[in-house]
């Protein structure tokens, strides 16, 4: 294995408001508190600001326009989005708080509201984000692929009985694919899961991390038979038990 440590990264948030007043107050606080802090007015901007770069959780306003929180979050999850969404709104009915969880929010937070408080429901998401990552991780315990053994809790992998030397970039890309194995992952959720890791593991592109580990693990790495490409839709780990 690589002797790269883990390095912290702040968590990066993105704020979705129509209130310019509130958009700074929070960009304000929230860095304060040790948050990576962007701020979208519209729609418009928040579909941008996700193509460029992935974020660890998305702080969404109900009451917009011309495309109101539902239909933001909506879309989100009907796109693949997995980032937590923490919905505001001003409005007092109990049906709102419903309709936004059932549309895909995480959590829910009326205005108005102490922000203190936003930043504890914040860091409640994250914490059990990463019990239920830690779980999942600590169920799959191993997972095999032609004559590759890899060991998801002890984060090493195995060629037959011969130690591989991945670095921790590749190790955090394997071990997020192996995480759904045969079936593909768009490289926005490939970095989305490799950041939940807490490693500067990933660089800005996903596929030359692919190209590396092909070469590592292809016996042809231009006609893979472990890692392939799913066209418009990303990458995927083949796992056949019967190889």
């Amino acid at each position: 294995m690589s002797d790269a440590k883990p390095v912290y990264k702040a968590k990066k948030i993105l704020v979705l408001d129509d209130e310019n007043e509130l958009r700074s107050m929070l960009q304000r606080y929230l860095s304060i508190q040790g948050f990576e802090v962007r701020t979208a007015e519209n729609s418009a901007r928040l579909n941008r600001y996700l193509q460029r770069e992935p974020f660890d959780l998305l702080v969404l306003d109900l009451m917009m326009e011309p495309e109101d929180g539902l239909s933001v979050c909506r879309r989100l999850r009907a796109a693949k989005y997995t980032l937590p969404i923490l919905m505001l709104t001003a409005r007092g009915d109990p049906i709102d708080r419903v309709i936004g969880l059932e549309t895909g929010a995480d959590d829910y937070l009326a205005k108005p509201f102490l922000p203190q408080e936003l930043v504890a429901r914040i860091k409640a998401i994250f914490r059990r984000q990463a019990l239920q990552r830690d779980e999942m991780l600590s169920g799959l315990g191993e997972v095999c692929f032609g004559p590759y053994r890899l060991d998801i809790t002890r984060q090493t992998l195995y060629r037959e009985d011969q130690l591989l030397t991945l670095n921790s970039a590749e190790m955090s890309l394997l071990i997020a694919l192996a995480t759904t194995p045969n079936r593909p992952i768009s490289r926005e959720n490939l970095l989305s899961r490799a950041r939940g890791r807490e490693y500067e593991a990933l660089n800005r592109s996903v596929d030359v991390q692919i190209l590396r580990l092909r070469q590592q693990l292809e016996v042809q790495p231009s006609e893979p038979r472990w890692l392939k490409t799913v066209w418009g839709m990303g990458y995927m780990l083949i796992v056949d038990s019967e190889t």
